[in-house]
């Protein structure tokens, strides 16, 4: 069996998407997600001018050494863009080798440790009051846990509050120029404390809550949050400080018990030899579309599992239903999966990708189609064309670029 074509196709159904589709001599098709939320084009570019080319001609069942192949071949290791490419070859070649075994993926994975995949959803609000209502939406809904965010009073815009406009409606994805967010680190720290105790008090002490800081505060900051947060017992405090510098959950460490999660943003396990080895982190969240596929996430999850810390991969709408599927998948073999991010998709985006996984009473579950279960309607594709699209950038009161 050998690789005869490798196609990049880019599509927006409301969202932009990037997948590669493999095809073998045998007919066989393989689909993998290599979308990076607003730099989507350099990926394609990394794609088509310097990876399908190699593809053609390769044995799909090799995808070890395809792996280090596209790694170690090109000199220029890691980085978003490449594991993100590399993700894609790596995810369509598992989705053909279980296709040709007529199995799920999972099963090629060591078969299911679990029944289903437990999820939380995100609840937010301009306020208090509105974000209590959101919570009510999402518990409806089926969520067993539930990740709060909620503005803060003297802020315009708030990482993790749907922006509306003056109807109520929420405000398209696409922009022609990143939306800017202010912020003000100590409002932040006055307040969420108090969005805490306003949820514990309305829903009581035995549900999940989560919460995101999106990297925006200083080691010393981020120990000061979670230690005011302890009271309410929350599931896990998300991405507190930067964690490019490993160093720095040292110090959050020593100070607060809160659970810790990390590393949405890397894409090597070099990112986390430091977290893991000194167990500095509760979860690691890293996806299988930015982390260079199925291939290497499975050796992190098993590295993690040394140290008891569990599985959490990222889950927002800007990875495919191809990587959802695939993070599935993986989450449903791995003996330390703990929770997967869902936040749904729209109508439109299920019908270009036509997937088998299943959401049902806040529980996923990959689905038993043979390969990743993800089918591309590639002429309704095509009738949503790429759209350019940014994530919003931060900053403070005085100007200043921060973190978003």
């Amino acid at each position: 069996m050998k690789i005869v074509d490798a196609k990049v196709v880019v599509t927006s159904p409301g969202r932009n998407f990037v997948t590669l589709k493999l095809t073998t001599d045998d007919g066989l098709t393989g689909l993998g997600d290599a979308t990076l939320n607003g730099r989507e084009l350099s990926v394609v570019s990394y794609l088509s001018d310097h990876v399908t080319p190699l593809l053609i001609g390769l044995d799909p069942h090799r995808i070890e050494d395809t792996w280090q192949y596209l790694y170690r071949g090109a000199y220029w290791r890691r980085g978003p863009v490449t594991m993100a490419a590399i993700a894609a070859v790596d995810v369509a070649l598992w989705d053909i080798k279980a296709k040709v075994a007529g199995l799920p993926l999972y099963q090629l994975l060591g078969g299911a440790g679990r029944d289903r995949l437990r999820t939380y959803g995100h609840a937010d609000g301009r306020d208090i009051p509105e974000l209590l209502d959101s919570v009510r939406t999402r518990l409806a809904e089926g969520y067993p846990a539930v990740r709060i965010q909620s503005g803060v009073p003297g802020l315009k815009a708030v990482y993790g509050v749907h922006t509306t406009d003056a109807h109520g409606a929420a405000v398209p994805h696409q922009q022609a120029r990143p939306l800017v967010e202010d912020w003000d680190t100590d409002a932040y720290l006055r307040h969420t404390p108090a969005m805490f105790e306003a949820v514990r008090a309305e829903f009581g002490p035995g549900l999940p809550l989560l919460h995101d800081a999106h990297h925006r505060l200083t080691p010393i900051q981020a120990a000061r949050l979670g230690k005011d947060l302890e009271p309410y017992r929350p599931f896990w405090l998300e991405d507190c400080t930067p964690a490019e510098n490993q160093e720095a959950l040292r110090l959050v460490r020593r100070h607060t018990t809160t659970p810790l999660a990390v590393g949405e943003v890397f894409n090597s396990v070099f990112d986390y030899q430091t977290l893991v080895t000194e167990q500095l982190i509760d979860y690691v969240r890293s996806t299988v579309t930015h982390f260079g596929g199925v291939t290497p996430l499975r050796k992190l999850f098993d590295f993690a599992a040394q140290y008891q810390i569990r599985t959490a991969p990222h889950g927002p709408e800007d990875i495919s239903p191809v990587g959802m599927a695939a993070a599935l998948h993986l989450d449903l073999a791995v003996h330390n999966f703990g929770i997967q991010e869902y936040s749904g998709y729209t109508p439109l985006t299920h019908e270009v990708f036509r997937p088998s996984f299943t959401f049902t009473d806040g529980h996923l579950h990959p689905g038993t189609a043979p390969g990743i279960g993800v089918d591309l309607d590639e002429d309704l594709a095509a009738a949503h064309p790429y759209r350019a699209a940014y994530l919003p950038v931060n900053r403070l009161q005085d100007g200043t670029l921060h973190d978003w």
